[in-house]
């Protein structure tokens, strides 16, 4: 058994390996793959998350990797869409394919069967053989109901200019053996790689944290876990953590720089809340029913201190504890440059 992590600890490491104490010079795709993918619910989610986590991003640049096929936009974990490297894409839609087609068919019973999905499939299929379709059309082709999960049994990406800060409504759909290129790999290389990238870019993690966020069972989890290298801490109050041997423990008393998320990044769901970056306080605030999109948010010290948004070429933000002089001072000055990449 190893040692007990701090609340600290854990708050440092997380940022660390979300590399928002220290940003990435890796090449964008690297970068998604140390920080275990991006999800990009809000297509400006992709920029501002890579923005805020590598040197020198540029939007431009985020565009040209959409669209030169370089990093992949698709509905993979928990059927929600995400941005990953075109290496990462197939291992993790392979990963987790058959758990979530088994999920659905359990929350749709009555309604939609398994043999109904299979030939809503092939006619979509069919029809994206001449091209890519917008959401309406597949709609039209075989429902709505059915296009909701169609993603299930028939692998599908979102295609520029669809999902890009340019144009922002992901809705243009590809099949993704076209844009990506055949499926390689197995289901169980898949759920390793996929397990690597989780405590790699989120850990150390309960066995159940890494279910939640990947969308698997916890068995699953934890035959995977018995193919890698791992060593286990102790979280303060006595819960069993797992690691990757070797992965880096930061300091609790780390210099964390303020630092801009955008709607949704998964350093404040519920699989990261023992990291403390949300403080459950304010949880409320950031994920209600009112609000499905969510919000973006600042970082200082490390967790969640208020909300921002962009007007007219600056940054307004609505503060939700005092900040003393310096903190502003220092998410100001961080508020400028984002506003310019912004603008």
């Amino acid at each position: 058994m190893g040692r007990t992590l701090t609340s600290a600890e854990l708050n440092r490491t997380l940022l660390w390996r979300q590399l928002l104490l220290e940003r990435s010079h890796d090449p964008l795709p690297t970068t998604l793959e140390r920080m275990a993918g991006l999800q990009a619910q809000y297509a400006p989610a992709i920029y501002i998350g890579l923005w805020s986590r590598a040197d020198r991003v540029e939007r431009d640049t985020v565009t040209r990797l959409l669209q030169d096929r370089e990093i992949i936009q698709g509905t993979l974990l928990r059927s929600t869409i995400h941005v990953v490297s075109r290496g990462d894409y197939w291992p993790w839609a392979l990963a987790v394919r058959e758990d979530r087609r088994v999920q659905a068919l359990r929350a749709w019973r009555g309604t939609l069967s398994h043999d109904e999905m299979t030939k809503a499939a092939a006619t979509l299929r069919d029809a994206l053989a001449d091209g890519p379709l917008k959401q309406g059309e597949i709609d039209k082709l075989i429902g709505a109901d059915r296009r909701r999960g169609i993603g299930l049994w028939l692998d599908l990406v979102r295609q520029p200019p669809s999902g890009t800060w340019e144009r922002r409504r992901a809705d243009l759909y590809a099949l993704a053996e076209d844009w990506v290129g055949p499926p390689e790999g197995t289901v169980a290389e898949g759920q390793v790689l996929l397990v690597r990238r989780y405590l790699t870019g989120f850990g150390p993690a309960t066995r159940k944290e890494i279910a939640t966020w990947a969308g698997l069972p916890v068995a699953t989890v934890t035959a995977v876990l018995k193919e890698l290298d791992t060593t286990t801490y102790q979280a303060e109050d006595g819960t069993d953590l797992v690691d990757l041997a070797g992965g880096p423990i930061v300091d609790g008393d780390t210099d964390a720089p303020p630092r801009f998320l955008p709607n949704w990044d998964a350093a404040l769901l519920v699989h990261a809340r023992r990291s403390g970056i949300l403080p459950e306080e304010f949880r409320k605030r950031i994920f209600h029913v009112r609000a499905p999109q969510s919000f973006p948010v600042f970082l200082v010290d490390g967790a969640v201190a208020g909300t921002w948004k962009a007007v007219d070429g600056r940054l307004e933000y609505d503060e939700f504890r005092i900040l003393t002089r310096k903190e502003r001072e220092r998410l100001h000055a961080e508020g400028e440059r984002l506003a310019d990449f912004h603008s």
